[in-house]
C-alpha cells in the first residue's frame, strides 16, 4: 500500500492540456508565433509547448476536425489577441463578447488543426 507523499496524494509535479494535430509543424508554429508558448520538445507525434509551468502537449493524428477543447488564455487585449489568431491561419467562431458580472471579455476561436480554445481579457 502507498503512503501519500509530500507533493499531495497522487505525487501531482505539474499540468498538461493535450491537444491533436494534423500537422505537427504548423501546430506548433501556431502556438509559438501567434499564442507565444516556448518550446520544449518537438516531434513529429509528440510536442510540448509552455507558458510558466503550463504546459499544451500536442499529439500528432489529428484529423483538423473542430473539437471542443476546455482550453482558454488570459491576454491583456482581446481584440489584438483575435486579430493575430486570424493572420496565424485560425478562426474566430463567436465574439469577443463583454460577459456582463463575469468581469471579463470573452471569444471563442480555432487553431488552425480545429481545436476549438477561448480568449478572455479581464474588464
Amino acid at each position: 500500500m502507498s503512503k501519500r507523499n509530500s507533493r499531495g496524494q497522487c505525487g501531482l509535479l505539474g499540468t498538461k492540456f493535450l491537444l491533436s494535430a494534423q500537422d505537427m509543424d504548423r501546430a506548433v508554429a501556431f502556438y509559438r508565433d501567434v499564442i507565444g508558448l516556448e518550446v520544449r520538445t518537438h516531434s513529429p507525434w509528440w510536442s510540448e509547448l509552455a507558458f510558466g509551468t503550463a504546459i499544451i502537449a500536442l499529439h500528432g493524428g489529428g484529423t483538423g476536425e473542430f473539437r471542443a477543447t476546455g482550453l482558454s488564455f488570459t491576454v491583456d487585449d482581446i481584440g489584438s489577441a483575435c486579430d493575430a489568431v486570424v493572420q496565424g491561419g485560425g478562426s474566430v467562431r463567436s465574439g469577443p463578447e463583454d460577459r456582463g458580472d463575469e468581469g471579463i471579455y470573452l471569444a471563442d476561436l480555432t487553431d488552425r488543426e480545429g481545436n476549438g480554445f477561448m480568449m478572455s481579457q479581464d474588464k
